[in-house]
């Protein structure tokens, strides 16, 4: 197994921990806080309605939208530590054209 496919094996790996971590999130506040916990969380009141109602109407699209940009956030991360940067790769293939 050569060093760069053991790369991206890596990568991949932990490309596949973060969405499943942050599906995981996801999954757990609208399902189980708008479904399953919604009685316990209807006796606390947040901006004058349940909570329950108030995290299955609208906490939880805030939660998607915040993974989505902790998703881009922590990818960008990944790819520098990887060296697989947006900027590097339109870098390189400038460079192959121009030869």
């Amino acid at each position: 197994m050569s060093d760069s496919s053991s790369s991206a094996n890596s990568y991949w790996k932990a490309n596949i921990r973060l969405v499943l971590s942050l599906l995981s999130v996801w999954f757990f506040i609208s399902f189980g806080c708008g479904i399953l916990f919604v009685d316990a969380l209807d006796t606390i009141r947040f901006g004058g309605f349940k909570l329950g109602f108030w995290i299955a109407q609208q906490g939880s699209i805030f939660v998607f939208v915040a993974l989505i940009l902790i998703y881009i956030r922590a990818m960008d991360k990944l790819d520098s530590k990887y060296d697989l940067d947006a900027s590097n790769e339109s870098a390189k293939s400038a460079q192959e054209e121009s030869q």
